[in-house]
């Protein structure tokens, strides 16, 4: 009797530290994310580097919604601005190729290998993230099935956890071998995606430097896997 209400008493703790992710494109699916994590040996807890998030986190595809393309054009310029601020020469100052962003995101909506997604919170567009599923190449191992391309979050809605939860479901939605691929100069960045990618496999990822940018490799899975 003792073990069973002490196995009940677990139960209802690993609840209560989870919190629910939602896949709008396949209603009725959801993972639940557990408390403690291991990642790279350590115990760590899934929710101890944000703050506390009660409200569900959800991706939708874009590629077929006027509304997200729009959103997803008026927030562009943000998302642009975040990068130039690198002062890596790389990305364009605000404004300075203006003309060629229509361009740019005609492609994101016209390629068949690219996957616009916007990030949602409470119900409103928070963010988004392109993914691309990149050409197979002979040299390439392991192969690349999904690379993330582009994902930017509303700067009210950062440390909140909802970049964190989004990359969860994208992972979690588009299973197989993925490359994360940051600048170095971008500090936040590569902070970011080492805790994500290490909560989400648990350490089993594989990580190099190479011209300037930090690459994470690793395999993900339909849904993450839940340890006592």
């Amino acid at each position: 009797m003792r073990l069973l209400m002490r196995r009940l008493r677990r139960s209802l703790l690993r609840r209560r530290n989870s919190h629910q992710l939602i896949y709008p494109d396949s209603p009725g699916q959801a993972c639940i994310l557990p408390g403690p994590v291991r990642s790279t040996g350590v115990a760590k807890r899934a929710t101890a580097a944000f703050p506390r998030n009660n409200v569900a986190v959800s991706i939708r595809d874009a590629k077929r919604s006027p509304d997200d393309r729009k959103w997803i054009q008026g927030v562009y310029r943000d998302y642009l601005s975040d990068l130039a601020a690198l002062n890596t020469g790389i990305f364009p100052v605000l404004g300075e190729h203006g003309h060629r962003e229509p361009d740019l995101l005609a492609r994101w909506f016209a390629d068949d290998r690219s996957h616009p997604l916007v990030i949602v919170k409470d119900e409103q567009p928070t963010g988004f993230a392109l993914i691309v599923r990149p050409p197979v190449l002979p040299q390439s191992s392991p192969a690349i099935d999904y690379r993330l391309s582009e994902f930017f979050v509303l700067r009210n809605f950062r440390r909140l956890g909802v970049g964190r939860d989004a990359a969860t479901l994208i992972f979690n939605r588009f299973a197989g071998q993925w490359e994360v691929t940051e600048y170095v100069r971008n500090a936040d960045a590569v902070s970011f995606w080492r805790h994500v990618i290490g909560l989400y496999t648990r350490g089993a990822y594989t990580e190099r430097t190479a011209d300037g940018e930090v690459r994470q490799l690793f395999r993900s899975m339909t849904r993450p896997l839940l340890r006592a």
